[in-house]
């Protein structure tokens, strides 16, 4: 059976994966920003709290075991992670209300896994991975 992985990201790269940034950095740099009106700051408080308690955070970011390793590893969605999937929409609509574009991108083979459990993987990017 093959799976496929989504991933919500933003123009701008990370210096830690070299790779497009996740959603979630960006909506914490929005929370701090101080920029959004007071229900759009407890909508995105209520989200944040539901993955705290909904999703794991990955306890490996490097392929290496040894202490230091550089974290390459970039976090992907399971497909029939649709509770997660949706509340992902919600935060990038207020992104998007605040000019911030992020999309979805989807891929069957999203590198060298480092962690998974039953909602998520990290995985270290192969070459061709489009992220």
């Amino acid at each position: 059976m093959t799976h496929s992985y989504v991933r919500f990201v933003t123009p701008e790269f990370d210096a830690d994966s070299g790779r497009r940034r996740g959603v979630f950095q960006t909506v914490a740099e929005l929370v701090e920003s101080n920029e959004l009106a007071g229900y759009e700051l407890h909508e995105l408080q209520a989200l944040r709290k539901w993955f705290a308690e909904h999703l794991d955070a990955p306890d490996r970011f490097s392929r290496s075991q040894r202490s230091g390793a550089s974290p390459k590893a970039i976090c992907w969605f399971k497909s029939r992670a649709t509770a997660h999937i949706g509340r992902m929409h919600a935060m990038c609509r207020i992104l998007s209300e605040h000019g911030i574009r992020a999309e979805m991108i989807i891929c069957a083979r999203p590198g060298y896994v480092v962690f998974e459990d039953d909602h998520q993987v990290a995985a270290v990017p192969f070459a061709e991975t489009t992220t």
